[in-house]
């Protein structure tokens, strides 16, 4: 699905105005629309991050650009509590944002992201906080672009050390 939606972001919104879409996340928003936060980067390499409203007209999908930043004017990235499995998060601009993401997996996808950008084109010192380190660095084991198979693989890897650790005898 997501693929579907990122390619439709692509044909519709991104590629006319020249951009190439690197990630999206599904964000709350208000109104009956989806709402979707997403990081391109521009002809000049660019980074831009905007807030994108989806709605139907009709029989027609429409995209409408509602907030739009850039990753060199961005503070700081506050994952709220690293050690809790939430979605929430703020973005620090010249004011402060606060975002609700889809899921957790989707905000550590796209502070990922945006800490990959950064290294890429500005390598600038950009602030991320309140994330958990392991998932953050794309060197890390759990790293991945299935986004919640990471989630699911430290479960996985956790549950087999309790059943190791519950077969062993106590002496």
């Amino acid at each position: 699905m997501s693929s579907l939606v990122k390619e439709d972001l692509t044909k519709r919104l991104f590629g006319p105005r020249r951009l190439r879409l690197q990630e999206f996340i599904e964000v709350e928003g208000s109104g009956a629309g989806r709402c979707y936060l997403c990081a391109a980067v521009t002809k000049s390499e660019e980074v831009e991050i905007c807030m994108v409203n989806h709605f139907r007209v009709d029989r027609e999908e429409k995209y409408e650009v509602v907030e739009k930043w850039f990753l060199k004017d961005l503070e700081m990235i506050d994952g709220k509590e690293a050690d809790t499995d939430n979605p929430y998060f703020d973005m620090h601009f010249h004011k402060v944002y606060s975002l609700e993401a889809y899921s957790c997996a989707s905000k550590y996808t796209f502070a990922r992201t945006l800490n990959k950008l950064n290294k890429m084109y500005l390598k600038k010192d950009l602030k991320i906080v309140n994330f958990d380190d392991t998932y953050l660095n794309d060197d890390s084991i759990w790293s991945s672009n299935n986004r919640d198979c990471l989630v699911l693989m430290r479960i996985c890897f956790y549950a087999s050390n309790l059943l190791c650790l519950s077969l062993c005898p106590l002496s």
